[in-house]
């Protein structure tokens, strides 16, 4: 036990001091208060709408969680991806969806308020959930679970390692595994997708997202017909954005995965640093998820 709380010290310490890299930073982020777990789901319940979450830094959560954000909806759940002594959460329970949804300590992303939208658009009777597994500065192929060894050390730094160890040292493992938990408890209805930055100028970025998006369907028992990808632009020309040129890559994205969308990031403000959204952009973007879901959904 005291070896699990130095090694959680440390992966806390880390993600206060993430150094400029490329397209990626990671801002600092307050710490939250403990969070109770919400009441055990013992049985499929099929009006419980499962949405699983990856990619890098801005769907990690790197904008600043204001006061409007720590206000939960009942409706709302995540599943916790990992231990985190703050705010106190265990690996694979159901909590009130408050933001930090994905590692211990970071910030706000668009899944936050792509479930706070769901649930304000969906019949009383249904609730959402979301598993949010993403790593800050990580290659797309991260996710590939047959090569995602080669990139485990895009940053050998330890604030990046840490984030991988977080996950098991498998991030896409981790999220297929607590998928086929929430599998017992609910249905998952789709996929999101933020990641880009690193892979900037990649013309092959479609065809790595195809393969991982293929694989969590064989793993999962998923049809793509009822199982969408939804995949959101980075920040926008418009915002000056620093891998702007990513977003042409990322809009061929339905040529090689006919049920893939794209949400477009147009008019998202960003922070100073031009590559991630701050907390009024995330919410307006995670809000642009949940309006292209829910037409799905019709």
């Amino acid at each position: 036990m005291r070896k699990m709380n130095v090694t959680i010290l440390i992966l806390l310490s880390s993600l206060m001091s993430v150094p400029f890299y490329g397209c990626e930073k990671t801002e600092d982020m307050e710490q939250e208060p403990e969070t109770p777990p919400t009441e055990k789901v013992i049985s499929l319940d099929p009006n419980f709408h499962i949405y699983l979450c990856f990619g890098q830094s801005n769907m990690e959560g790197s904008a600043k969680i204001e006061s409007q954000d720590r206000v939960g909806k009942e409706r709302f759940q995540m599943m916790q991806p990992m231990t985190c002594t703050n705010p106190g959460r265990t690996e694979g329970r159901w909590y009130t969806a408050i933001p930090p949804l994905s590692q211990c300590g970071v910030g706000l992303s668009p899944a936050d308020y792509f479930g706070r939208t769901m649930t304000d658009h969906l019949p009383d009777s249904i609730r959402v959930g979301v598993i949010s597994v993403a790593i800050g500065g990580c290659d797309i192929r991260l996710f590939d679970k047959d090569q995602y060894q080669n990139y485990v050390n895009t940053y050998p730094e330890d604030w990046f390692q840490n984030k991988i160890a977080g996950y098991g040292g498998n991030p896409y493992q981790r999220l297929i595994d607590l998928a086929k938990k929430a599998q017992k408890d609910g249905v998952i209805k789709g996929i999101l997708l933020h990641q880009g930055e690193t892979n900037t100028g990649n013309s092959q970025w479609p065809t790595y997202v195809k393969t991982i998006y293929e694989n969590m369907l064989t793993d999962l028992s998923l049809d793509a017909e009822t199982v969408p990808l939804l995949a959101g632009e980075v920040v926008h020309a418009d915002q000056g954005g620093v891998c702007a040129s990513m977003n042409e890559i990322i809009a061929k994205l339905p040529e090689t995965i006919p049920t893939a969308h794209v949400i477009p990031s147009s008019g998202c403000t960003a922070q100073s640093d031009s590559i991630h959204f701050d907390s009024q952009g995330v919410r307006e973007l995670g809000e642009r998820y949940a309006l292209k879901m829910l037409s799905l959904l019709d």
